[in-house]
């Protein structure tokens, strides 16, 4: 049985982890939970070895709980790593400055953590869909054109064009989680695919009237709000609830990172939906959730800068 130390603030955080050997045991819980397993061949003995090493008997190579997880080859203590962790899951978003700051490195590092545990957070193919009531809507996060000054201003860029902006399609179950996708367009070529991948046949959705969403009827009980008429309920029918996790997710783009490119775009929207996902878990259990998510999770520098 796992016997994790609990906390509800820096300062305990902090006590509960006061060097780097309390870290690695703590992870040790998260990734083992008291059986050791080779990352290199799962069935192989394992021996323990000085300074929290292990060996692979069957491939005789050497490993510790961060080899395979993206706390391989840090550069900055696991400590600092805690922190991070621990920053990024209390607040609603914190900068790669601030983050710096606070763990006295460059702001490159700053940023670099903060894209390690965004791409900790990618689930990939999820495996449970979401079912019962699921609204589905899609969003534009750029700056919008007449709040520029009139050299940066972008032709031709009204209603749903999106020359300067990266459209997001979201998937949210009523009282359960949200799911967004950075999408090339909102074509029903797109957007339906990721309907069916996500939502469970038979369920009640409710969507907006944009013309992608049309044929959803066949495979589930789909009710239209249409906005073009100032109609926001009806009902039951309405998109609010992701409306209102839109209104989040920008307003922290906005308000944190003040522009977010159309790379890295996923990354934060995987961050705000963990955010609302995790909404109602205490601190410490999404500080453990982060970690464990660290697990078969790691990306280079080299990786995320590249072209």
């Amino acid at each position: 049985m796992l016997n994790l130390t609990p906390f509800n603030s820096l300062i305990q955080l902090l006590q509960a982890f006061p060097d780097e050997n309390s870290c690695i045991k703590h992870l040790e819980i998260l990734r083992w939970n008291g059986k050791v397993i080779s990352p290199f061949k799962a069935g192989s003995k394992v021996y323990k070895c000085a300074n929290n090493r292990y060996k692979c008997k069957d491939t005789n190579k050497y490993f510790n709980v961060c080899t395979g997880t993206l706390f391989e080859n840090k550069k900055i203590s696991l400590q600092q790593w805690f922190v991070a962790v621990y920053l990024f899951a209390a607040h609603k978003g914190i900068s790669s400055y601030k983050l710096a700051a606070d763990l006295q490195v460059s702001q490159k590092t700053g940023w670099f953590v903060l894209q390690r545990l965004r791409f900790a957070l990618r689930c990939g193919v999820f495996t449970k869909y979401l079912e019962g009531i699921v609204e589905v809507d899609e969003t534009f996060v750029g700056g919008k054109n007449k709040n520029r000054h009139w050299d940066k201003k972008v032709k031709n860029n009204q209603g749903r064009s999106f020359k300067d902006k990266t459209p997001v399609a979201g998937i949210l179950q009523r009282g359960g989680e949200v799911r967004c996708f950075v999408v090339p367009d909102t074509k029903a070529e797109n957007i339906q695919p990721l309907i069916f991948a996500n939502v469970k046949a038979g369920s009640i959705i409710y969507s907006d009237e944009w013309f992608a969403y049309n044929g959803l009827g066949r495979h589930y009980d789909h009710s239209i709000i249409d906005h073009s008429r100032k109609q926001y309920k009806n009902g039951e029918t309405c998109t609010n609830n992701i409306e209102g996790f839109w209104s989040h997710f920008k307003r922290g783009i906005i308000g944190t990172y003040y522009h977010a490119s159309r790379k890295h775009l996923q990354g934060y929207a995987d961050e705000y939906s963990f955010r609302y996902n995790n909404r109602q878990v205490p601190i410490d259990e999404k500080f453990n959730i982060l970690l464990r998510s660290a697990q078969n999770k790691r990306i280079t520098y080299k990786n995320l800068t590249a072209p």
